[in-house]
């Protein structure tokens, strides 16, 4: 394969740089759109100057400055095809840095949310992650895998530096990257396989754990459809476990959600008991499946622990859609109902999980450039639950020795009450992650703490600090120290649903 460092030729570099000193071009007129690069081409490059924008989610994007709007399309490979979007400012807005942008879900689109960063002062670009049109591009592409799981994210970081240096006669000051869910795995396999992509990483809930995440997934879709539950059940469910972790919560949470959900099996059977009261038509084959529900998925041979169970206090639905990972190894027509976990579970982790999933603890490279990395975890997330996420962190303090030497580079948050995308019972608004990796990247303040809000109608109803794992939001007040909280907690997922990276 071609370096990737070929993918933006000099031809380009200098079509970009008299672009960025010259009259904006004429619409549509451009040589920009015509320009041959190798494994690719640039489609679109034209400046833009209307302030609103309709996104590609149909929200609008307002008080945008002008800016010089690159695409590109990336092929490395037969079976690729990677799009790549950059935005830059002008050069007296631009605040010297790039930014990074992951994707959701499967991705396949180009990630809307340029407006803030952009506003900001960022060059900022995204990736379709070679996705598009949609998730079954994957079904038997190994090509689309690569993408998905490290390539299509290195190569929109390697052609948008470039073309930064072109555009602005310089590189950036400081690289980062900025994602959750996908985006956070996004993320952190920049930090493992390519440590000089970035400066900094904001890692929200990252779905690093990918392929045994989905067989989570596929674990809980198939209980589900056998044993469903009504709305009135699952709250009934949801209010137990509340209930049953309170005593050990701050007051002014009690009951109401929870912070730490790392439970035993004898609270999560408590909790079983309980909802059972609260809700008599919850039979027999429902409390089996909320048995299995809140155990997780084991190796149907060996007893191997695959992923971790839904958290006590969160929803079920997150749980078990993302199916598609399983087309692309099984085919489309595959009966997602018929998958075991024994023989197919190990076919579908050796074929997908070298390129998928973010799981080296060794950041060594990472963090000898002084790099920096915040991870964060919802307690009330059963989409990409905080299990994998705290596990990947011990397995990171494991590897430097020491929990503080992870410290000095690295930070876990574990959000109270917090589901995916930032919603849930608790806390659903935080401090920016990206804002406080870039103080700690360029000013050596360490994010020692954060603030999360209890936000409902546009009102604050709760406070609480948030501390770095693992300390524990225990206490009463915003102005409270942090309380030593335990380790660990989650059985590990088995190495054998962890195969070692690939390219």
């Amino acid at each position: 394969m071609p370096s990737p460092h070929s993918f933006i030729t000099g031809t380009l570099f200098a079509a970009l740089t008299a672009a960025a000193f010259a009259a904006a071009p004429e619409p549509g007129s451009s040589t920009l759109g015509k320009m041959n690069i190798d494994n690719g081409q640039i489609t679109f490059c034209e400046r833009e100057t209307n302030p609103t924008l309709t996104a590609s989610d149909g929200k609008t994007l307002e008080h945008l400055p002008p800016r010089t709007v690159v695409k590109m399309v990336l092929t490395p490979a037969n079976g690729s095809k990677i799009n790549v979007e950059l935005w830059l400012p002008d050069a007296g807005q631009w605040n010297g840095r790039f930014l990074g942008l992951g994707n959701g879900g499967a991705a396949g689109h180009i990630n809307p949310f340029f407006g803030g960063s952009i506003v900001k002062g960022f060059a900022v670009a995204t990736t379709d992650m070679g996705t598009a049109p949609a998730p079954d591009s994957g079904n038997g592409n190994p090509e689309v895998w690569k993408d998905f799981g490290f390539r299509a994210t290195h190569l929109m970081t390697l052609a948008a530096k470039q073309a930064i240096q072109a555009f602005y006669g310089r590189a950036p000051d400081y690289s980062y990257f900025s994602g959750g869910s996908t985006g956070g795995q996004q993320g952190v396999q920049e930090a493992q396989r390519y440590p000089e992509d970035y400066d900094g990483i904001a890692a929200d809930v990252p779905a690093l754990s990918r392929t045994p995440l989905h067989a989570y997934f596929l674990w809980n879709h198939q209980i589900l459809t056998r044993c469903p539950f009504s709305e009135s059940q699952e709250k009934a469910v949801i209010a137990a476990g509340n209930e049953v972790l309170a005593s050990r919560e701050p007051k002014a949470i009690a009951g109401l959600f929870i912070s730490d959900p790392r439970c035993t099996t004898r609270e999560t059977e408590a909790a079983i008991a309980l909802a059972r009261q609260k809700d008599p038509t919850l039979t027999d084959a429902h409390a089996e499946a909320l048995r299995k529900l809140f155990e997780g998925p084991r190796h149907a041979v060996t007893g191997k622990r695959i992923f971790n169970g839904i958290p006590l206090g969160s929803t079920f639905d997150p749980a078990r859609g993302n199916l598609y990972l399983f087309h692309w190894v099984f085919g489309a027509k595959k009966d997602l109902m018929t998958i075991n976990f024994g023989e197919d579970i190990d076919t579908y982790t050796a074929q997908l999980g070298p390129y998928l999933n973010a799981e080296n603890p060794d950041l060594s490279a990472f963090e000898k450039r002084g790099g920096k990395l915040i991870l964060q975890a919802g307690a009330a997330d059963s989409c990409v639950p905080y299990h994998a996420i705290l596990d990947y962190y011990e397995r990171v303090a494991e590897h430097f020795g020491s929990l503080e030497k992870t410290q000095a580079f690295c930070r876990l948050y574990l959000v109270p009450g917090m589901a995916h995308g930032g919603d849930g019972p608790g806390v659903n608004q935080h401090p920016e992650l990206l804002s406080r990796v870039i103080s700690w990247r360029e000013k050596d303040t360490a994010p020692e703490r954060m603030s999360g809000r209890r936000v409902v109608d546009g009102k604050v109803v709760l406070e609480l600090p948030l501390f770095p794992y693992p300390a524990q939001p225990g206490v009463e007040t915003a102005e409270a120290q942090p309380i030593p909280g335990p380790r660990g907690g989650v059985e590990r997922i088995d190495a054998a649903f962890r195969p070692a990276a690939a390219q």
